[in-house]
């Protein structure tokens, strides 16, 4: 379970997360939604320990995040930013090799089965062709599949993923998503296609400019009403047979001060998550 209480940063005097209260449950993913801006990428910097929050603690498995030491932090959680890393010229296969280091000793060299979990995971993902291109030669959609590749060759039992789907194509968006959603660990992960989200994700969070507006399960959550509210776009949400879906359309006749978005409106309610604790409406926080 990675958990996170009274969450807050801030860029200089510019708060961008107030007092956040998130849980991802164990073994189900939880969707981070929300408009550009509205703090998925700092809340995800906070729940790894890239950024130390300016107030609140992140625990893992009821564990304070920050009292692990980096190499048994690296075997239980591993993390895919938005920007794939890695400017060396360095081949695919050792990228992905990379996510063996936190089981091996120190200066260990790479044995068979590290070697037989990068072909596997690479194969997962749809890249064992790309083994032995250079990294950085790559497209964006062909590297992202290498980062999450070199990922899950961490063997993690908390997955942390930024926008994942970004620069992928239709088909390995929902490839990835699939197999995320079937291995059975802990995961976080930021997307902006909402109905990606309600096909993958177990639970949502949904943050509007800092703040939590309601966290629960998706078919609990994802209202055309609440998504109205915080996307300033007009919303149909459809029951199909392979779940929700939902439909979007200017939302003129509604939008805000200068034909802005409209504000979230008070009258949506928070939902309660599976710790069966309600969440915070928007705008709400603790003294």
């Amino acid at each position: 379970m990675i958990e996170g209480v009274g969450l807050g940063y801030a860029y200089g005097a510019t708060t961008v997360v107030r007092d956040i209260d998130v849980r991802a449950e164990s073994g189900r993913v939880l969707g981070l939604l929300g408009p550009n801006g509205s703090g998925k990428t700092t809340l995800v910097r906070m729940l790894t320990g890239i950024a130390a929050p300016r107030s609140g603690r992140v625990l893992l498995d009821g564990r304070p995040l920050d009292s692990f030491p980096h190499r048994e932090l690296a075997r239980q959680v591993a993390v895919v930013l938005q920007e794939p890393s890695g400017d060396l010229p360095m081949t695919v296969a050792d990228m992905v090799m990379l996510g063996r280091v936190p089981h091996q000793a120190m200066f260990a060299r790479n044995g068979a089965e590290d070697h037989r979990i990068a072909a596997a995971v690479l194969r997962r993902v749809g890249a064992r062709h790309l083994a032995d291109r250079v990294f950085t030669g790559l497209s964006g959609g062909e590297k992202q599949r290498v980062m999450i590749a070199r990922a899950l060759a961490q063997r993690p039992t908390h997955l942390v993923l930024d926008e994942p789907t970004n620069h992928l194509d239709i088909r390995y968006q929902h490839e990835l998503l699939a197999l995320i959603r079937g291995l059975g660990v802990t995961t976080v992960i930021v997307l902006h296609d909402l109905n990606l989200a309600a096909r993958y994700c177990d639970d949502v969070l949904v943050l509007h400019e800092g703040d939590v507006v309601a966290h629960g399960p998706c078919a609990d959550v994802l209202t055309a009403e609440l998504l109205e509210g915080v996307y300033g776009v007009g919303v149909e949400r459809l029951e199909t047979s392979r779940g929700i879906q939902f439909l979007f359309h200017p939302l003129d006749a509604v939008s805000g001060p200068a034909g802005g978005p409209a504000s979230v409106p008070a009258s949506v309610p928070a939902s309660v998550p599976a710790s069966g604790r309600p969440e915070r409406r928007a705008g709400h926080r603790k003294e």
